[in-house]
């Protein structure tokens, strides 16, 4: 398995990506894996840091490494899962903390559904399938309502952008492009007219969608099913199911898995469309997220073979995280736009935010191909 700030001089492989065709053949999530999380060190594992050593390869077997890493993030589930409770209550730092334990909660559940996905091999295959879609449906669940709430927070702060003063910057751009002052000032002035009612229409209805979130995961929360999970998680906190004749296996039972994890992602970073191509085309979306989800199985197969997180990764995972919350956040705008018997104005303000959003979709694109490690992937044919 490389390092990946090693570039590839091969073509990647092109295996069928996970999660292509069914929603639970990867973990499922809408919630940022970037840079909330750096510094964090899988329990069970060395330190994470650039540069750490890689284990010499008669250390990678499954008793080794992987059942530890596992053991490991399934004692962070149960801690965070006990905070959780301990900070349900009302008031207002309750609140903040429940909210910072769901959150850890959602990362450890992320990190087992992961590992169980890429090494399903080293693993009993009927326990893997099932406790993955079960970590993968709670996963979803915990974090629509924190969804919810950073796209309303993305949109009205937009809004305000959009129908504030025209930045100088902006300016000096559109009389380069000969573009007049005083159609600047008009598009403005249309756009302030429907910037307060538009951004009320989204508060209404993304505080609806995260009120009804809440309740369902609070509903999940309290349910057989949950508990059912947590049992299982509670039980992999002190024993990992392992396949028929694993054990004593040497470092083909994880490095194979890690490798076809990477060319995986590889592929599917070769395959996005080139920087040149038609914007605004939201059908490439798909191809996107899948690299998102393909990037999150690949860097936690770094945690567990080479024991530490791969920061070099980090900035490349923000980007997609940044790129699929424009994608929500346009969607959002268009599907408020849709909202039978609007003002002319407010449709106005609500098309200008969907075209901003999708501008931000364009950057961070962008960004992600600055900073991606494999750089021959991207011009892969």
């Amino acid at each position: 398995m490389r390092r990946p700030d090693q570039q590839t001089t091969t073509r990647p492989t092109t295996d069928p990506a996970p999660g292509a065709g069914t929603g639970a053949d990867a973990p499922a999530d809408t919630a940022p894996d970037g840079a909330g999380e750096q510094g964090h060190r899988p329990a069970g594992t060395g330190p994470a840091a650039e540069g750490h050593p890689a284990r010499d390869t008669g250390d990678l077997t499954t008793e080794a490494v992987l059942a530890p890493y596992l053991r490991g993030q399934a004692a962070d589930f149960l801690r965070s899962l006990r905070l959780h409770h301990e900070h349900s209550a009302p008031a207002e730092s309750g609140g903040h903390d429940a909210a910072a334990a769901t959150r850890a909660l959602r990362r450890a559940a992320r990190r087992i559904s992961g590992s169980l996905h890429t090494f399903r091999a080293a693993l009993d295959p009927h326990w893997a399938d099932q406790l993955r879609a079960e970590l993968a449906w709670l996963s979803g669940v915990l974090a629509r309502e924190h969804a919810y709430a950073n796209r309303l927070t993305r949109l009205v702060e937009a809004l305000h952008q959009l129908s504030g003063p025209a930045l100088p910057a902006a300016r000096g751009a559109r009389a380069a492009a000969g573009e007049p002052a005083a159609s600047d000032a008009q598009g403005r002035a249309a756009l302030g007219v429907g910037a307060a009612r538009a951004g009320a229409l989204l508060e209404r209805r993304l505080t609806l969608a995260r009120t009804r979130s809440h309740s369902a995961a609070l509903q999940a929360l309290g349910s057989s099913r949950f508990h059912a999970v947590a049992d299982a998680v509670a039980l992999l906190a002190s024993d990992v199911p392992l396949a028929p004749g694993t054990t004593g296996r040497t470092a083909e039972a994880l490095l194979e898995p890690a490798e076809r994890a990477e060319q995986r992602l590889l592929a599917a970073v070769a395959a996005l469309p080139p920087a040149d191509s038609e914007p605004y085309n939201e059908a490439q979306d798909a191809a996107w997220h899948q690299a998102r989800l393909l990037l999150r199985l690949h860097r936690y197969a770094h945690e567990v073979v080479l024991g530490a997180a791969a920061p070099s990764l980090a900035s490349c995972g923000h980007a997609l995280d940044l790129h699929r919350d424009a994608v929500e956040a346009a969607a959002a705008a268009a599907a408020a736009a849709r909202t039978p018997r609007i003002a002319p104005a407010t449709a106005y303000a609500l098309g200008v935010l969907h075209a901003d959003q999708r501008h931000e979709v364009e950057a961070a694109r962008a960004v992600f191909r600055e900073t991606w490690p494999y750089a021959t992937a991207l011009t892969a044919s």
